[in-house]
């Protein structure tokens, strides 16, 4: 069985940074990539940013150009978000997710994804 565990969420004033991390264990397989989503209280899930595993290819949601930053740990398989600037309206439970080499598929679609963290709540006071 492959777990993600999620972990750096909080609280943080507007204005302030958060890094999150997920690490991947249990049953290896090849990553294609990873990425993170979240979802707010009566929204639904959005993609925010996702990272290939070979070549290192970024994908950002608009919402989090400049301000987020995603990155990776191949021999600790895990991947991180740097967040700064941080709105309210990056309030959310954000939740990692591994996408298997043999799939390949788009990084930005969440059903695109065969494996998924717990999540982790972040919350930006105003």
């Amino acid at each position: 069985q492959v777990q993600l565990v999620e972990s750096g969420g909080g609280l943080v004033q507007a204005g302030g940074s958060l890094r999150l991390s997920c690490a991947a264990s249990g049953r290896s397989f090849s990553i294609y990539g990873m990425g993170w989503f979240r979802q707010a209280p009566g929204k639904e899930r959005e993609f925010v940013a996702a990272i290939t595993w070979s070549g290192s290819n970024t994908y950002y949601a608009d919402s989090v150009k400049g301000r987020f930053t995603i990155s990776k740990d191949n021999a600790k398989r895990t991947v991180y978000l740097q967040m700064n600037s941080l709105k309210p309206e990056d309030t959310a439970v954000y939740s990692c997710a591994a996408q298997a080499n043999w799939r390949s598929g788009d990084l930005r679609i969440a059903y695109e994804y065969n494996y998924w963290g717990q999540g982790t709540q972040v919350t930006v006071s105003s």
